[in-house]
């Protein structure tokens, strides 16, 4: 049985996280964003933004989360496995901040190969401001633009999943699986 890694990215805001919820109410085995949490103890430790006063050690917790993640789904039973975010994410993100980054950055993403990936492009409609998401949505596009770059350095096609509902994004999601 070969093992498909699929990861779901874009910008903050475009529905990421609501596409891995249907996922998982239908019963798929997904792996949620860890940023927020990351963010979280880091809160409880009194850094407010960690990633806007810490980014490099921000960015070295999600690399680390996002490769223990991509080991997890390995090991998994389930043949299909979806991700919200990859490891590329993290060295977008800080091409976004215009920050450098060592060497094992570059290496984890080469060592970690994802089967597919489905982008969601920017979605101004849907997109809301929170306390972990502090991007407004111009920003949110240049993100977009920095994943978009990032992955296809890596040599990956990139799927974007059209606007519509949670579940036509879903089922087309399904239709390029197969």
């Amino acid at each position: 049985m070969e093992k498909e890694i699929i990861v779901i990215i874009g910008g903050p805001g475009t529905g990421k996280t609501t596409i891995i919820d249907g996922l998982l109410s239908k019963g798929h085995c997904c792996y949620p964003e860890i940023s927020r949490e990351i963010t979280l103890e880091a809160k409880k430790q009194g850094i407010e933004q960690l990633f806007l006063e810490k980014p490099l050690l921000f960015s070295e917790l999600l690399l680390e989360g996002r490769k223990k993640q991509y080991n997890n789904a390995i090991a998994e039973p389930h043949s299909v496995v979806f991700i919200d975010r990859g490891i590329p994410d993290v060295l977008a993100y800080m091409h976004y901040i215009g920050d450098s980054y060592p060497a094992f950055f570059d290496e984890a993403c080469k060592e970690h190969k994802y089967s597919k990936i489905f982008i969601l492009p920017p979605w101004e409609e849907i997109y809301e401001s929170d306390d972990a998401r502090y991007e407004n949505f111009e920003q949110a596009k240049l993100i977009y633009s920095h994943l978009t770059e990032t992955y296809q350095n890596y040599g990956y096609s990139l799927i974007e999943v059209p606007r519509g509902t949670v579940e036509e994004r879903i089922q087309f999601i399904f239709r390029h699986l197969s």
